[in-house]
């Protein structure tokens, strides 16, 4: 179900500066390139800039493989929902929750098929 952090996001507040940056620091070129997401693929590991996310406060996403049985388990511990489950893009479904403490945790599911 849970297969680690795999998606690292960095809030910028200028994202070709920041792309720029990243490209350099990971020597690689992205591999999504869009004025709402800039993401870099290395190894098993996805980097991503977001320059909106300074309000959302996210920095990592838990890759899982059912992201609707994964929330909803976190939800029946105690979490309670932060950004309902949506799709963002090429087949990707994102959601986030708040754990009993605050802390802000983010799910990821690739290969969607969206309806």
């Amino acid at each position: 179900m849970n297969q680690g952090i795999k998606t690292i996001i960095y809030p910028v507040t200028d994202i070709n500066r920041a792309k720029q940056f990243y490209s350099v620091l990971l020597e690689v070129e992205p591999f999504v390139d869009s004025e709402y997401y800039v993401g870099f693929q290395v190894g098993d590991q996805q980097i991503g800039l977001d320059p909106n996310g300074h309000k959302e406060g996210m920095t990592g996403y838990f890759q899982v493989s059912d992201i609707h049985k994964s929330l909803q388990a976190l939800l029946d511990a105690g979490a309670q929902i932060l950004e309902e489950i949506k799709h963002v893009g090429g087949g990707r479904l994102i959601g986030s929750v708040k754990d009993v403490d605050g802390n802000i945790i983010g799910l990821v599911q690739d290969g969607v098929q969206q309806a």
